[in-house]
């Protein structure tokens, strides 16, 4: 049995690594930090199935399905409290119906509503100029600290080993194999690698000398924490595109916790910017104005790990013997986490998965056949 090296202890390394222990495999985590220190720890929280092509849609279905299977058996809390997309113009409206056409074939209960109904959702939304709205109540939301360490936690009980601030150096190779990683803390010999890095992909592509081009870049988001609001207000993630691509929702505390649109990059820069506090502040207000009385507690940086069409490179490298990356999420990566895992699991250990893992081939980008863009807020 071969030992399989996972690079990179965030979300996808984490439920990786549980999905591979699982299924017998010896499985090591190299983390240059701690586990879930990256993109992880910085993310919204937001768990949808709200997507615009079938892949996305098929593969959120079984992430959500997974979601609420371990949140029950480790422990961890994962709440369907649902999604809603506020929509403002006739052309959103048709877009939206395209998608939640799609969803329902797939069984995901979306569906068009009123900005009344919208309302009833959630209270205190400003619904002026509001047209319509897609709310589906199976989407949700969980703590990505107690979801990692969960994961984590349970793959170490199935004989998985982590390795924390462990960084890696370069990946040693012999006429296309993998022989081991090199580390400051030495040598791990291996001759599996998955490179679960995200925003660092390209690092470690580098190191293994991927021979194709995976454009994946290291893209700074921001995010906010107010006051605490009255408990049960906002309990959905709210979605306004018109407000430059803002998300908010109430954490299980009652502040409220979202973002926007703005961007910087490509960049390894993670300082909080006023720009942003302006922005955020001007737009959550137009959407929930009664968030013109909380305060700031807390603004913060991620990084959203961004692709050209927004979807992630998932598979294996054909060059390299045995290369494997799931990368790239462009925002995505902890609601997708579970489903990718699990396929990625399969396909390592029995050549196939179920799942349309070829929708997020890392060759497409060489071809030239990019994806529908993922639909992405924040």
């Amino acid at each position: 049995m071969s030992e399989i090296t996972i690079i990179g202890g965030g979300i996808i390394g984490a439920t990786l690594a549980y999905e591979l222990a699982k299924r017998g495999e010896n499985v090591i985590i190299l983390e240059k930090r701690f586990i879930g220190s990256g993109s992880t720890f910085r993310c919204g929280t937001g768990i949808r199935q709200q997507f615009g092509d079938e892949a996305n849609i098929q593969v959120m279905k079984r992430s959500v399905e997974l979601w609420k299977r371990y949140s029950e058996e480790f422990g961890f809390p994962f709440k369907q409290t649902g999604y809603l997309f506020l929509l403002y113009d006739e052309k959103e409206v048709e877009e939206f119906k395209h998608n939640i056409a799609l969803q329902n074939r797939f069984g995901i209960p979306t569906r068009l509503i009123t900005p009344e109904e919208a309302k009833e959702i959630v209270p205190p939304l400003n619904t002026k100029d509001v047209l319509a709205a897609s709310w589906n109540p199976t989407d949700g939301k969980a703590d990505p600290f107690k979801t990692t360490i969960a994961f984590a936690q349970e793959a170490k009980k199935l004989g998985a080993e982590i390795h924390e601030y462990t960084e890696v150096k370069d990946i040693v190779m012999e006429n296309g194999e993998i022989k081991g990683v090199k580390t400051n803390r030495g040598l791990f010999r291996t001759s599996i690698v998955i490179n679960a890095t995200n925003a660092w992909a390209k690092l470690i592509n580098a190191m293994a000398k991927v021979p194709i081009k995976i454009p994946i870049e290291p893209y700074k988001h921001q995010a906010v924490i107010t006051q605490p609001l009255r408990q049960g207000q906002i309990n959905p993630m709210v979605i306004s595109f018109k407000h430059n691509h803002a998300y908010l929702t109430q954490t299980a505390h009652g502040g409220i916790v979202g973002g926007i649109g703005l961007e910087y990059g490509p960049t390894y820069d993670l300082t909080s910017t006023y720009e942003f506090v302006k922005e955020v502040s001007k737009n959550f207000i137009k959407i929930v104005p009664a968030l013109k009385d909380l305060l700031i507690l807390r603004t913060w940086a991620g990084f959203y790990a961004k692709t050209p069409d927004s979807n992630p490179a998932i598979g294996r490298i054909e060059e390299i013997n045995d290369y494997y990356i799931a990368a790239g999420f462009s925002g995505h990566g902890f609601m997708m986490a579970p489903a990718v895992a699990e396929a990625l699991a399969e396909l390592i250990t029995k050549g196939k998965t179920k799942l349309p893992l070829w929708w997020y081939d890392p060759y497409r980008f060489e071809k030239g056949e990019l994806r529908t863009k993922a639909i992405q807020m924040g």
